[in-house]
């Protein structure tokens, strides 16, 4: 059974170093193999946030495998549909850390890809994540408005040109997301834990846990972090299946602590907020950052919350009740629709209020 360490405190590049240091990881990388770092920066935003990987895990990646002989090291990444992924690792401090370790940031948006059988079909993925010799996946542990949380395998969606990303939403994203951890493996994950917001992928209510943790099977490290946060494996299906692909085991044992949780803070449950909020909404196939705009509006305005709603790709072309408001140029079959793909949090919260 693959070991999951555990390490508690803020100075996320410290932590880093030793659980490096705990895994041995350098072993893990090919004789001659290159290291691609890939963070989570789903949105530009600043990782006290809750929603992005804080700076100092990938200095101490870096760090830890330099020091080791390893130089051929490289930050990959691709921020969700409709943000800016060279914004995004500006706000996160990332050009910083490329400036002073001399190591290339690639943009997967602009990558090539290459189209690979997974179980549910072909899937394109972008080739520098494909040909790493050791692909490090350095996710948050954080929930998510569309499948309750995200870790290990949702993470590697960053992977994916943006229309592949978009059929992953048509598709219902559980079942390509675990495809997807089936044909591109990780060999390390590192989770920063130390602030990931409970609720909204794109951060906002950070709660701080001070907690960092690592392995190398994705399936496990995400039943860990599912049991961290309260949830049964069921609200996270996507877990379960990937198992069931041969990624990896939902089962774990003990952690093994590094440190003592000193004043590390504990892990509430989901509080079921984005639920409430979108109790009214009609959504098929809609792409996260969509979604996610549209509850965050609901949380920030609450004169939408008893508006009938509809958003998603499933809606595309098709007519929409009178009354309704549609979010997102896929609904702009609405009489009332505010458009744009994704709009933004605040043009759909002033709609809300006309």
């Amino acid at each position: 059974m693959s070991t999951i360490y555990n390490i508690y405190g803020t100075d996320s590049h410290t932590m880093t170093l030793k659980l490096l240091e705990a895994i041995d990881a350098v072993r893990l990388v090919p004789s001659g193999g290159n290291v691609a770092l890939k963070p989570n920066l789903v949105v530009a935003g600043h990782p006290d946030d809750g929603a992005t990987t804080h700076a100092g895990v990938l200095s101490g990646c870096i760090e830890y495998f330099r020091a080791e002989g390893v130089s051929d090291i490289s930050i990959i990444e691709g921020s969700w549909v409709g943000d800016n992924t060279q914004r995004a690792m500006k706000t996160a401090g990332y050009d910083e850390i490329c400036r002073r370790y001399d190591v290339p940031f690639y943009d997967l948006k602009k990558d090539k890809t290459r189209s690979v059988d997974t179980p549910i079909g072909k899937i394109d993925v972008c080739s520098r994540a494909l040909d790493a010799g050791l692909l490090v996946n350095l996710p948050v542990l954080k929930g998510h408005c569309q499948t309750v949380m995200t870790c290990a395998l949702k993470n590697l969606k960053g992977c994916l040109p943006d229309h592949e990303k978009r059929r992953f939403h048509s598709l219902g994203l559980t079942k390509p997301i675990a495809a997807l951890g089936s044909v591109l493996k990780a060999g390390l994950i590192i989770v920063d834990s130390i602030c990931g917001d409970l609720n909204f992928e794109e951060g906002g209510n950070p709660i701080h846990t001070g907690r960092m943790f690592a392995g190398t099977d994705a399936v496990m490290i995400d039943a860990f972090g599912c049991s961290l946060m309260g949830l049964e494996l069921g609200q996270v299906p996507y877990i379960q299946l990937a198992e069931k692909f041969g990624v990896g085991s939902v089962k774990f044992g003990p952690a093994v602590d590094l440190n003592e949780p000193v004043n590390a803070g504990s892990y509430p449950k989901p509080s079921g907020t984005v639920r409430s909020l979108t109790k009214n909404v009609h959504e098929d196939s809609a792409c996260s950052a969509c979604f996610a705009a549209l509850a965050r509006a609901l949380y920030v305005e609450g004169a939408g919350r008893n508006k009938s709603i509809f958003i998603g790709q499933g809606w595309k072309g098709k007519s929409i009740p009178d009354g309704a408001m549609g979010i997102g140029n896929c609904c702009k079959g609405a009489k009332s629709c505010v458009k744009g793909c994704p709009p933004s949090a605040k043009d759909i919260a002033e709609a809300f209020i006309g």
